[in-house]
Parts: C-alpha cells; sequence; structure tokens
C-alpha cells in the first residue's frame, strides 16, 4: 500500500501510523517534519504544481518499495502557509523488520527534500523572500545514488 497526499491542512500522524499496522509488520518507521524557527522566521509557505507533485512522490514511495521489503508507505505533505511549530510533512515506511523500515524511512525524507518540486518561501515578519536548495540536502540524498 502506497498512500501519497499533498494537501493545506493538517494531517493526524497517529490515524497514518495506524493505517500501516497490518499482519506481518514488524517495524514501522516514521519521519514528521515541523516549521522550525531559525533566526526570525514566522512563517513558511510551500508553492507547487500539483500533477508533477503527486508524480514525484508517488515515484519516490515506489522506488522504496522496489528498494526495501515495504508492505507500505505513507508520504504527507502540506502546501499553503504555515506557521512555526507547524507539520509540514510526514513520512513512514512499514516493513517486517526495523532496518528496512529505517533506511525506507530516511531515503523518503532525504529524495523528497531534493527530488520533489516544492518552492518554499519564508517570512520574517513583513518580509518574504524564498529559499534556494541548499547543499547539505543535496548531499544527503546522493547517499542513496
Amino acid at each position: 500500500m502506497i498512500d501519497v497526499r499533498i494537501q493545506a491542512e493538517r494531517f493526524d500522524s497517529a490515524a497514518l501510523l495506524a493505517a500501516l499496522e497490518a499482519d506481518g509488520v514488524g517495524a514501522i518507521a516514521s519521519f514528521t517534519g515541523l516549521v522550525r524557527s531559525d533566526v526570525g522566521v514566522t512563517a513558511i509557505e510551500l508553492e507547487h504544481y500539483p500533477a508533477m507533485t503527486q508524480a514525484s512522490l508517488q515515484a519516490l514511495a515506489t522506488e522504496a518499495q522496489s528498494r526495501w521489503n515495504l508492505p507500505g508507505a505513507i508520504i504527507v505533505h502540506r502546501v499553503g502557509k504555515m506557521m512555526v511549530g507547524e507539520p509540514i510533512v510526514f513520512v513512514a515506511a512499514a516493513s517486517p523488520h526495523r532496518a528496512e523500515a529505517l533506511a525506507a524511512c530516511a531515503f523518503l525524507i532525504d529524495r523528497l527534500k531534493t527530488d520533489a518540486p516544492f518552492w518554499k518561501k519564508e517570512y520574517r515578519g513583513e518580509s518574504a523572500a524564498w529559499v534556494e536548495a541548499k547543499a547539505s540536502d543535496n548531499a544527503r540524498a546522493a547517499n542513496w545514488d
């Protein structure tokens, strides 16, 4: 089961994790990203091209399933304006064994940061600026090639 969602609304992490519980699954690894307060950031805004972003996230989940034994994988990414402290992304991988679940979860979040077509704007008070891609994100994603 692959579940990929792009939405403006908050998500329920507990409900998403419960959806991955099934016979034969011995481990579920998850990551929840929050809007962090980097030096004066009060909010962020994410824009995307819906069909392109959906296809990109779906391809990442499918690749994870082909690399590891994953009966289930979930990616939920929010778009729109979000305040500091709000959840922005949820990634989870379910597998019979913890090592596969942990590796798949790390792969999904690392590659999502570079492969998914999102554009981020940071707000600091009344000013806003688009954020450039980070070399550190590219380096982490390259480790999975």
